[in-house]
């Protein structure tokens, strides 16, 4: 993905959007740690916690979600108000729900396509599925790049 953020994102050839999908028949606690990366956003963190949660996916109870919010210095009192009450789990589930629409099994799932400036929908022209080398991604994002032209 860092790779992915400087060739594409950051130079504005992209835009990435990123929506939960948390498998709790896989994960038990996914759907607490998909709250707790959103309650890290609120205090600017979101890609890092991100970032960690999937570093330490067997580290995801309640006490490992604070101790990895307490590494990466959010202000805690703040962050465990925000994690107990639940502010965001109508989100994550519009987000579950959003992705079962689409026919979403499993992560990561990636779709590619352009923005119809008529309805700002998303018109999906290429779907990567599981997690793929930088190759995959630039080739796809290359293509439908060179495609607009």
């Amino acid at each position: 993905m860092p790779q992915i953020e400087r060739d594409y994102i950051k130079t504005g050839k992209v835009k990435y959007v990123f929506r939960n999908f948390p498998i709790e028949s896989i994960h038990k606690e996914a759907f607490k740690a998909a709250e707790a990366a959103n309650c890290a956003g609120e205090q600017g963190k979101y890609w890092e916690m991100h970032a960690r949660l999937f570093a330490h996916q067997k580290a995801l109870s309640p006490k490992d979600l604070s101790g990895h919010a307490q590494a990466l210095g959010l202000d805690m009192p703040e962050f465990q108000q925000c994690l107990d009450s639940g502010k965001h789990a109508t989100e994550i589930r519009n987000d579950i729900a959003e992705g079962q629409k689409s026919g979403l099994r499993g992560t990561p799932i990636f779709f590619l396509g352009f923005t119809d400036p008529k309805n700002s929908k998303v018109k999906v022209l290429r779907v990567i599925r599981g997690a793929q080398p930088y190759a995959s991604f630039r080739e796809a994002i290359d293509s439908l790049l060179s495609s607009q032209k």
